[in-house]
């Protein structure tokens, strides 16, 4: 219900929330991430260097160029992903979580509240979750569709058929969602090393008739060829850049399998393959310039053509599957933090607490997919709309390491500033790349973005505001237990839950109204959602006697955990409690509030109305909760904002 600005309760959730030891074999969380962390920045040789020579800003297809191309890329995998992800910023992990919204927890606790820094990191981190879920729009869409595409090389005849099958690919794939990815998660890492392995091979091929190729992994290559292009140099880094999209899944699928499974999935597979496959590609292109409407597939030879169109399919929907599933995580992170309103989540495993399956994300993520194939048409297009929001993202994540170097990490000033100006340089050289595609496809992450950003922002505020008013309100609770001291009884446990920790919930006020009675046990619940991933079940309850048979309850999870009362209650012993759980003599009551625009907020009226219509439709505390319907009484309160 509300988030706690208290530093002595967040210390505690941080202190007694450590993660649970790990029992799962390194080796089988090192297929299963390579299934799961790198399939973005896996299916990217499907279009990066098809991009860099024939998107929007084509290059000639000579030596120099091509050497250029490839040094470039070489470079960017190793600073961004390999040096700056992989070594650095995975080092900030909030007990084990990453991700914007993590690190963004991570922060706000070194953070005084509400002083300007603590709303710059919080800017910065809803920013990089807004664009976030622009990339969770336009990676299902590219990835499948430039998949699919390759049966434009390998079976021409059926060319007409890629948009038809994009459509159904996808929206099968979001279909499936709601039964979770259990069963079909053991097939991903060996699916996708069977992937890698295919690149590799793909490229030695080609790299073995021109090992001169290898020559641009020297940096000076690169020089050349800024030296060479001036401005269209920088106009080409927007294609590149397409080589390191996924960069951000690494960091954020941490808490799934920690830092070694995923540091040596990287650089024992992955990173190798995607370099074998690029400089095979930039070999093959300069022995047959022809081949770059597909070269990929190009690469292959023509019986394995169909076949690696198939396994291109597979992976891009892994793909998918992989940032689907980060939307999932990141809108409970979101709601758990207070950013948005509840909504209806699903689990799909009674192991894995992190598999789960939000509806209203799934379908709005469908429809968004579906509308971008047919808006753009082919991934060339889609490619434009990309990068943008990769790179935005990767430069917001940059300058939140920075402040983590400097004040959690205590590193050396000058350390801090190398290595940040260095992530800055790189990433916003990136970023401008990009910026000058905002007139061909860049705009859409960007508005995507925005529109969340101010829902976010504007579910935090109206929040605030409401909680505020409705503790102005509040009345004493021992003053309501003095004046109902001679009320009648009734049998049972009364549980009423309360957005806060202090006064009288609204719903006992409302039942003291109208019927005039009190049960024979009074119990005023608050959960408090702490700034860490998980808090421990022994750290789960917090009970304070009022007065004999009225006990405040506060039961703490962490932003990765989805709040259960009913089993909270049921694992909890009576002398954490403070009286004996009896569910069949017991009842929830529960307030439903109508937030009422008053112009008083500080927010223009239009984004009172919005978080209005949210607070109506949001997932109710039954639901949310888990509480058993038949034992619940909910009452309506009108509230102004």
């Amino acid at each position: 219900m509300n988030n706690s600005t208290s530093d002595t309760n967040a210390e505690k959730a941080r202190l007694s929330s450590a993660q649970t030891p790990r029992r799962t074999p390194v080796l089988a969380l090192f297929i299963t991430a390579i299934g799961v962390v790198f399939g973005d920045i896996g299916t990217s040789p499907l279009y990066t260097i098809k991009e860099t020579f024939g998107g929007h800003h084509p290059l000639p297809i000579d030596r120099l160029h091509v050497m250029g191309v490839l040094s470039l890329i070489f470079w960017a995998l190793t600073l961004i992903v390999a040096i700056k992800y992989v070594i650095v910023i995975m080092r900030a992990d909030n007990n084990g979580e990453g991700g914007s919204l993590a690190l963004l927890a991570l922060l706000s606790r070194a953070e005084e509240p509400n002083s300007r820094r603590a709303l710059i990191v919080g800017s910065l981190g809803l920013a990089a979750a807004a664009l976030f879920y622009g990339d969770s729009v336009i990676t299902p869409a590219i990835s499948v569709l430039s998949a699919v595409e390759g049966l434009q090389v390998a079976a021409p005849e059926f060319g007409y058929v890629v948009i038809p099958l994009t459509i159904a690919i996808l929206v099968l794939l979001f279909t499936l969602q709601r039964s979770g990815t259990a069963l079909v998660g053991a097939l991903f890492g060996p699916v996708m090393i069977l992937w890698f392995v295919v690149l590799a091979v793909l490229g030695v091929q080609h790299i073995v008739k021109d090992p001169t190729i290898l020559w641009a992994l020297s940096p000076h290559y690169a020089v050349m060829f800024f030296m060479k292009e001036g401005g269209n140099g920088m106009l080409a880094l927007g294609a590149v850049v397409l080589a390191v999209t996924g960069a951000e899944a690494l960091y954020a699928d941490m808490g799934h399998f920690g830092r070694v499974p995923i540091r040596v999935a990287w650089y024992l597979l992955v990173w190798p393959a995607l370099l074998l496959n690029y400089f095979g590609q930039g070999a093959m292109l300069l022995a047959a310039p022809d081949t770059l409407d597909n070269p990929l597939i190009r690469m292959a030879p023509q019986w394995l053509a169909l076949p690696l169109v198939f396994l291109a399919m597979a992976a891009a929907i892994i793909a998918s599957q992989a940032v689907i599933s980060g939307a999932f995580s990141i809108t409970q992170q979101a709601i758990q933090l207070g950013y948005l309103p509840r909504m209806h989540i699903q689990h799909t495993s009674d192991r894995e607490m992190g598999q789960i399956y939000i509806p209203f994300v799934n379908w709005t993520l469908m429809v968004s997919v579906v509308v971008l194939v047919l808006l753009f048409g082919s991934s060339s297009n889609l490619a434009a709309a990309y990068g943008i929001a990769v790179t935005g993202t990767m430069l917001i994540t940059a300058i939140l390491a920075g402040m983590v170097m400097g004040r959690l990490w205590g590193w050396r000033r000058g350390w801090v500033r190398l290595l940040t100006g260095t992530f800055l340089l790189v990433d916003g050289a990136f970023f401008l790349a990009n910026a000058v595609k905002i007139p061909y496809g860049g705009w859409l992450p960007l508005v995507m973005g925005a529109a969340i950003f101010i829902v976010l922002t504007t579910w935090k505020r109206g929040r605030t505001r409401l909680r505020d008013a409705m503790e102005h309100d509040s009345i004493p609770i021992e003053l309501v237990l003095d004046s109902a001291e001679n009320l009648p009884r009734a049998r049972g446990t009364a549980v009423y839950l309360s957005g806060n920790s202090l006064g009288t919930p609204v719903a006992l006020l409302h039942n003291l109204k109208h019927n005039q009675i009190l049960h024979e046990r009074v119990v005023l619940l608050t959960v408090i959602v702490e700034n860490v991933p998980f808090v421990r079940k022994d750290a789960r309850i917090e009970s304070k006697m009022i007065r004999d048979n009225v006990h405040r309850v506060v039961l703490h999870y962490g932003f990765m955990q989805t709040p259960d009362i009913p089993t909270a209650l049921a694992n909890a012993k009576e002398s954490d409690l403070g009286f004996f759980y009896e569910p069949m003599r017991l009842s929830y009551f529960v307030t439903r509030m109508i937030a009422r625009p008053s112009g008083r907020s500080g927010m223009p009226h239009w984004r009172e109305t919005i978080f209005a219509w949210m607070v109506t439709n949001a997932a109710t505390s039954t639901d949310f909760f888990n509480l058993p319907m038949n034992r619940v009484v909910e009452l309506g309160a009108n509230v102004e904002i």
